[in-house]
This record gives C-alpha cells, sequence and structure tokens, in this order.
C-alpha cells in the first residue's frame, strides 16, 4: 500500500479535548494507538509543524497527516480453512467459527483469523495506518460465531468503518439465554462502562457508561431457557452478553457474565453449553462501491445446533 497525504481544517475549538481522541472520530477506521504513533513519528502535524496527542484542537488549525506506505504486518500467514459467505475485489463476509481468536495478541500469535486472512488475502490489504493487515472493521468475541465483514482496501475498510461509527449497518445475532425469558419482545437501554472492578468485564452503568441499546424478540421457547433474535443499534463490548444478565437472563455458557444461571441451566437440564451461545446471524451494510445493501446471513455451527435439540421442549 503506497503512502498517501491528506489534510483538513478544524472546525470548532475543543479545549477539553486531545487530539489523538479527537482524530479517532475523523478516521473510525484508525485505532487511537496508531494515531498516536503516527504523532509521535511526525506524521500528524499542526499547521505544519510537529504536535502531541495531549494538544487540544483549536478551531481554524490544519491538520496534515502522512499516511505512510504500509509495512509488513508482524503476524504470519497461516493456511486455515475459512468459511467465506460472500466476496469480491472489495470485501469479503466470513461466517466465523467459534473458538477463533479475531486479532494475534500475547498468548495468542497464530491461529487467528488475521493469521487465516492474511493467507487467504495475499496481499490485498488494507494498509491503514501503516501496518498491512487484513481490514478487521469490526470485533467478536473469541467464543461468538457468525457474520465478519473484512475490508481489502483502504477506501473500503474507511467507507465500513463509518457505517458501523454512524450505526447504519444491521446486526442481528441469536443467543440462548438462561431462564423463560416473560415477554415476547422488547427493548433494553442501559449505558456500558469498564466495570469498576474487573478491567476485562463490562457493566451497566449509569454514570459515566456510553449509551447502549439492545432490541430483542423471542424466536422459540426452549427447556428452562429462551432462544432470542437480538438486534444491536450500538456497537459496545460485550453488548448483548452485559444486556441480558442486566435484565436476569444471561446468555447461556457465559461464565463471565452468567455463571449461576448457566450452573443452573446444566443442573436443570443435563446439558452443558460447550460456550457462549451467541451467533452473529444477519449483517447488513451499504456495499461502499455499488453503493448497493448488502445482506448476508450466517447459517449456525453444529454446536448451537445442538443446543437446540438439547433444549428443545418435548411435543
Amino acid at each position: 500500500m503506497s503512502s498517501r497525504s491528506e489534510s483538513f481544517t478544524i472546525d470548532r475549538s475543543l479545549p477539553s479535548e486531545r487530539l489523538d481522541k479527537y482524530l479517532t472520530t475523523v478516521f473510525p477506521a484508525v485505532s487511537r494507538g496508531t494515531i498516536q504513533r503516527l504523532i509521535d513519528e511526525g506524521h500528524i502535524q499542526i499547521n505544519g509543524q510537529p504536535t502531541k496527542a495531549t494538544h487540544p484542537p483549536r478551531l481554524g488549525e490544519v491538520v496534515s497527516v502522512h499516511w505512510p506506505e504500509a509495512r509488513p504486518a508482524d503476524a504470519q500467514p497461516e493456511d486455515i480453512p475459512l468459511d467465506v459467505l460472500f466476496e469480491d475485489k472489495d470485501l469479503l463476509v466470513l461466517n466465523k467459527a467459534p473458538g477463533i481468536v479475531v486479532h494475534p495478541a500475547a498468548g495468542n500469535e497464530e491461529h487467528t483469523l488475521v493469521n487465516a486472512l492474511l493467507h487467504h488475502c495475499k496481499g490485498q490489504l488494507s494498509g491503514i495506518g501503516g501496518v498491512e493487515r487484513p481490514g478487521i472493521v469490526h470485533r467478536l468475541d473469541k467464543e461468538t460465531s457468525g457474520c465478519l465483514v473484512v475490508a481489502k482496501n483502504d477506501a473500503t475498510h474507511i467507507a465500513l468503518s463509518e457505517q458501523f461509527a454512524e450505526r447504519t449497518t444491521e446486526k442481528i445475532y441469536l443467543a440462548v439465554l438462561c431462564g423463560e425469558l416473560p415477554r415476547d419482545a422488547g427493548e433494553i437501554h442501559a449505558a456500558i462502562a469498564r466495570h469498576p472492578s474487573h478491567r476485562k468485564r463490562m457493566a451497566v452503568s449509569k454514570g459515566e457508561g456510553r449509551d447502549a441499546h439492545t432490541s430483542y424478540r423471542i424466536t422459540e421457547r426452549l427447556l428452562y431457557s429462551t432462544l432470542v433474535e437480538a438486534e444491536i443499534h450500538t456497537g459496545r463490548t460485550h453488548q448483548i452478553r452485559v444486556h441480558f444478565q442486566h435484565v436476569g437472563f444471561p446468555v447461556a455458557g457465559d461464565d463471565t457474565y452468567g455463571a449461576k444461571q448457566t450452573k443452573k441451566l446444566i443442573d436443570l437440564t443435563g446439558y452443558v453449553p460447550p460456550r457462549v451461545l451467541l451467533h452473529a446471524h444477519k449483517l447488513a451494510f451499504t456495499h461502499p462501491r455499488t453503493k448497493r445493501k448488502k445482506t448476508v446471513t450466517a447459517p449456525w455451527p453444529a454446536d448451537f445446533q445442538e443446543a437446540l435439540d438439547r433444549l428443545r421442549l418435548p411435543e
């Protein structure tokens, strides 16, 4: 991916804002860490001068950004089978298998979705932020299966990231919940923030949390459990898992947010969920090149089908 430059003028002063955080709203496809690195290396300047990540944006300042030529990714390509639901020259949509990690990280440097995509895409990779990589536009947790869209070039990555940021995509999940949800349909409006004492968990927060909205409808009542179709209108970390825990019906198999209720389900039915029973069933977005709506549906995997077979009410 070749280098390129662009500039823009800040349209309002934000005295309490940091430049690095502000730029994540201008470039939603780029992580804050990448922006900080580009500032430190002098690739992002204010009025032609080097700046700092803590600089408060001011009306009339000209921000110039040099996107360096993408260097090879640290992750290595691996020939891992992928379930491709749709693919063209701009993007692909995968049916992610449960149990696979999306990004390499400490303890998971190999056998991730990124390793598989580096092999599958063979050089057709987004290079935003100066690192050649598959354009992972959104995340799914390790245990969550289903639809995941990947951009093959910068323009597609940026356009799709903007759609996710502006909430114009449609994201529908299927989840098996512990317990018998009483209402056939409903809305959950509850802000989500980092858990105050467990930093790897999220929690509903009335104070500093970011707004979060989930709607749902029951698709089947099961044995001491419920199959629901849930649509997330915001994209908060662990949103569905946190919201259904909040209303008292956590996702089955979720040891982080519903260990007690999952144990009760196991005691009542004898069925042991192999993972968090959450599946990204449908994803709809506007294709950046054709401008047409694209809807992709992912069939649920074998372990999800087994859960339904084991938990269905006797006729």
